[in-house]
């Protein structure tokens, strides 16, 4: 019997510290940004695009999300004032988790080219992510300056047509 007393009162410490730890907010949900874009209701007033500076991490609420903006890992882009043959392109890590989902890093790019395996949007979980912004501009100075840690970029969120989609993962 004191046996029995001593789990169960273990298990009401348990549940406890679980509801305190519900209760706090993490740096991570409340990091600012540029644009407030903490939840999905802000980023209807932007035209869709939520924003994320490099390195920041935000549950998306209404999409029952964490994403992460892990940074740039290639950025061609022509630079400001100089004209190119090539536009360039930059490509996003992005780490996505849903509530029920395993973690999952999606590379989207500034623009689709299927040659180099570059696409501007995945789908994750029955939504569609897209990027729709990456800034700053490179800038043609001679060695350019180091924009890593620097960048932000803008994603679009939207749910997928239906369970039967092919491209659902």
């Amino acid at each position: 019997m004191f046996h029995k007393a001593i789990i169960f009162s273990l298990g009401l410490l348990t549940l406890a510290g679980c509801n305190a730890q519900k209760k706090t907010k993490t740096p991570e949900q409340t990091s600012g940004t540029t644009a407030p874009m903490n939840d999905t209701k802000n980023s209807a007033q932007k035209g869709g695009i939520i924003y994320f500076n490099q390195g920041e991490n935000k549950f998306l609420k209404d999409y029952q999300m964490n994403v992460t903006f892990k940074g740039i890992s290639e950025d061609s882009r022509c630079p400001e004032g100089v004209a190119c043959v090539w536009a360039g392109i930059a490509v996003a890590q992005i780490e996505m988790m849903g509530t029920y989902s395993r973690p999952m890093v999606l590379s989207l790019a500034t623009s689709d080219n299927a040659g180099r395996n570059y696409r501007r949007s995945e789908v994750y979980n029955g939504y569609s992510i897209s990027l729709e912004e990456v800034t700053p501009s490179r800038k043609a100075e001679p060695g350019g300056k180091d924009l890593e840690g620097k960048y932000k970029i803008g994603i679009k969120i939207k749910k997928t047509e239906g369970p039967g989609d092919p491209t659902t993962k």
